[in-house]
């Protein structure tokens, strides 16, 4: 008989850092047993499978019935690591109904790295009036409860001071203004032998350099 779990659930940074992969881009199946973790960077989906000691492989899928499979999806089984999930409060189906979370506050920015990478976009543009490059770092979800419990963490943890809710069409969008933004990059990449998707890093990088 197979194990109940291959993943060790026991906290540390790169460990948060998965959850946060999950909390965004992850699924748990109604079936009690199976996860999922779909992304479109190959990367991160083998970042994934390191952590976690998977030894699954890597599959393709489309969004949606048909075309072009430009998805990168690690499919397993593991009771006990879903009964954890659940625990700290993931759920199945939980896009539109996903809260807060027993996140520790040791390990917070971990987790908030992993839904960055997940589910987050580092942004540089220029203001209109003075062409200055302004810095945005956005975290979409669809459940505006975890984006407020998200807000409130990031104040409480690292101390940011602003941050605001933008409603789009089926999605909300956490967004933070340049002086916040830096302050929660120089945070999440503070340890730099912390796990990170590296194309997300490299758009940080200059702004935390300068």
């Amino acid at each position: 008989m197979k194990p109940l779990s291959n993943v060790k659930n026991s906290w540390s940074p790169d460990f948060a850092y998965v959850i946060g992969l999950m909390a965004t881009d992850g699924n748990l199946s109604p079936d009690g047993r199976h996860l999922h973790f779909t992304s479109k960077d190959l990367e991160l989906a083998a970042l994934f499978k390191r952590i976690l000691g998977l030894s699954n492989k890597i599959g393709r899928k489309s969004r949606g019935d048909g075309g072009d499979k430009k998805y990168f999806v690690v499919q397993f089984g593991d009771i006990n690591f879903y009964r954890f999930l659940l625990s700290i409060g993931l759920m199945p189906n939980k896009s539109k109904i996903l809260g807060s979370l027993k996140i520790p506050d040791k390990y917070f920015k971990d987790f908030l790295r992993g839904c960055i990478d997940g589910d987050g976009n580092i942004h540089c543009f220029k203001h209109p009036e003075s062409q200055f490059p302004q810095l945005r770092v956005r975290i979409a979800s669809a459940s505006n409860q975890f984006l407020i419990w998200l807000k409130a963490g990031n104040a409480k943890i690292l101390k940011l001071a602003g941050g605001w809710i933008e409603k789009g069409k089926g999605v909300n969008i956490l967004c933070y203004g340049s002086k916040d933004s830096l302050r929660l990059l120089k945070n999440i990449y503070k340890d730099k032998a912390s796990p990170y998707l590296r194309r997300k890093f490299l758009k940080a990088e200059p702004f935390m350099r300068a």
